[in-house]
C-alpha cells in the first residue's frame, strides 16, 4: 500500500499526470472523508461543501506534502481543519456559541432527509454533541470510522495514550447521558 501511495503522490506532483491522479485520489478517499466531515458538520449539504473545500486545499497544497505521515492522515487533518473552520464561521455568522450550534445541528438532524438514523442514533448524536470537541473527534474517529489509535495519533498529532484516555472518558460520558435520557 505504501508503494502505491508513493506512486500516487508522485503522479499528483507531476504536471502531466496531476489531473488523472487527482481524480483517482478523489475516487479513493471522497467517501471516507465525506463521512468524517459529516460526523462533525452533521448536515449533508454543508458536508459536501466542506468536502469540496478540502479537495481544493489538497489539490492546491499537494506540493507541500512532505511524506512525514500517510497521505490519508494529511488529508484527514485538512478535512478536520476545514470542518472546524466551517463550524466556527457558521456559529459566528449566526451569532451563537459553538455549543449552541452543535445543539442546533443535532435538532436539525431529525428533519434531514439524508439522516437515516432512528431515535437511538439521535440520542447518541445528542450525547456526542455534549462532549468537549476533542472528545467528540476521538469518539467519532474510533466509534464510527473504526480508526486505530496509531492512525488517530498521526492525524491529531497526539499520543496514543492521550487518545485512549479521551475515548474512555467520552464513552463513560455518553453512557451516563444515555442512561439519564
Amino acid at each position: 500500500m505504501r508503494e502505491s501511495e508513493n506512486l500516487l503522490i508522485q503522479r499528483l506532483k507531476e504536471p502531466a499526470s496531476t489531473q488523472d491522479a487527482f481524480r483517482e485520489l478523489m475516487s479513493l478517499y471522497k467517501e471516507r472523508l465525506y463521512w468524517h466531515i459529516r460526523n462533525m458538520v452533521k448536515d449533508h449539504e454543508d458536508s459536501h461543501d466542506v468536502l469540496q473545500n478540502t479537495f481544493f486545499k489538497i489539490f492546491k497544497n499537494i506540493d507541500q506534502f512532505k511524506g512525514d505521515s500517510k497521505l490519508y492522515s494529511w488529508m484527514y487533518r485538512i478535512a478536520t481543519n476545514e470542518a472546524i473552520t466551517f463550524l466556527n464561521k457558521k456559529a459566528k455568522r449566526n451569532q451563537i456559541t459553538s455549543e449552541e450550534l452543535q445543539n442546533q445541528l443535532i435538532d436539525n438532524l431529525q428533519s434531514d432527509v439524508f439522516f437515516e438514523g432512528d431515535e437511538i442514533q439521535l440520542k447518541l448524536q445528542k450525547a456526542i454533541a455534549r462532549l468537549p470537541f476533542k472528545q467528540q473527534q476521538v469518539f467519532n474517529m474510533k466509534y464510527f470510522e473504526d480508526l486505530k489509535y496509531r492512525e488517530m495519533s498521526e492525524i491529531l498529532e497526539t499520543s496514543e495514550g492521550a487518545l485512549k484516555a479521551s475515548y474512555h472518558i467520552a464513552v463513560k460520558k455518553i453512557q451516563e447521558y444515555l442512561k439519564k435520557n
